[in-house]
């Protein structure tokens, strides 16, 4: 995913909502690439390591690649990897760096609202121990893709919508903070990590040796147990989550289909066309059509 973020401005309406968003974003950080980058955010959001900062809202950061540290006033130093995400709290000093050897990719939210502020108090996530670990859990990485191509979409109504979705991201976290243990099968795990890096690089091609090799594991094995525990081969599965993000596009955007097939890392248009059309008995256009007049008639 191409770095991306949003600040919106909120109204009366958002407030009355009773649960508003402030921002959402995703940003790449390559190895001893200055962090972060205050130039892309408005003044209350700058901070260096040094000093740190204070928001007035909740903030849910997740890291999908790389590792590094964070800090705040009620926890110590510690070191988040890939798969990590930790959350801000209204009025708490705080800090975070990548490591300058890795880098990282971050996505996140930050909301409030009296109904952000009454879950918080009831003690579902604590900002005496702000960081919990997804374990590449695939559902939360794509729940943060939906977030922000619907602010990207910035359809009438969509500041309720997101609310939802991020509703639906802190119920995953929650659920996933609950957990006692993890899961004692390695194979699983590599595996789901294989997914979530896949899903991570939906909109460019990409090298499945690569791939491979940040298990790490020999392609070779790795293609044969990732069809062992998914039924299909990565390559197909990679093929398929880009035609799936493609379907949601064509009825929910008006992107044409260059930049539809752009969107989902496919190389030409043609090639993207052909692929749908095998996979979905219907050319893109079609489909879109057939969705539009479905949707007339109702």
């Amino acid at each position: 995913m191409r770095n991306f973020n949003k600040y919106l401005t909120i109204n009366q309406i958002e407030e009355n909502w009773g649960f508003y968003i402030n921002t959402v974003g995703h940003s790449k950080y390559n190895h001893n690439e200055t962090y972060p980058n205050n130039k892309e955010h408005p003044p209350g959001h700058a901070f260096t390591w040094d000093k740190g900062r204070i928001l007035n809202g909740y903030y849910l950061v997740f890291i999908s690649k790389g590792e590094g540290l964070f800090e705040s006033a009620q926890s110590e130093t510690t070191k988040v990897s890939a798969g990590s995400c930790f959350f801000l709290f209204p009025g708490v000093w705080h800090r975070y760096k990548p490591d300058k050897n890795s880098g990282w990719e971050e996505y996140w939210v930050g909301f409030n609202g009296l109904y952000p502020q009454s879950l918080m108090s009831k003690d579902f996530f604590n900002a005496n121990s702000p960081i919990i670990n997804t374990d590449f859990t695939e559902s939360l990485q794509v729940l943060f893709h939906k977030l922000i191509d619907t602010v990207k979409m910035t359809t009438v109504g969509y500041n309720q919508v997101i609310t939802g979705i991020t509703l639906e991201i802190l119920g995953l976290v929650n659920a996933i903070s609950k957990q006692t243990k993890q899961s004692n099968e390695p194979t699983k795990r590599l595996i789901s990590k294989a997914k979530f890096l896949l899903q991570e690089s939906i909109d460019h091609p990409i090298n499945m040796e690569q791939i491979a090799s940040e298990l790490p594991m020999g392609y070779s094995k790795f293609r044969k147990v990732f069809k062992h525990e998914t039924g299909i081969s990565p390559h197909q599965y990679y093929i398929d989550i880009r035609l799936a993000k493609a379907k949601e596009l064509l009825l929910q955007t008006t992107l044409t289909i260059d930049e539809i097939a752009y969107y989902t890392g496919f190389d030409t248009a043609h090639y993207f066309s052909k692929l749908f059309k095998k996979k979905n008995g219907l050319s893109p256009v079609t489909y879109r059509k057939g969705y539009e007049k479905q949707t007339i008639l109702e």
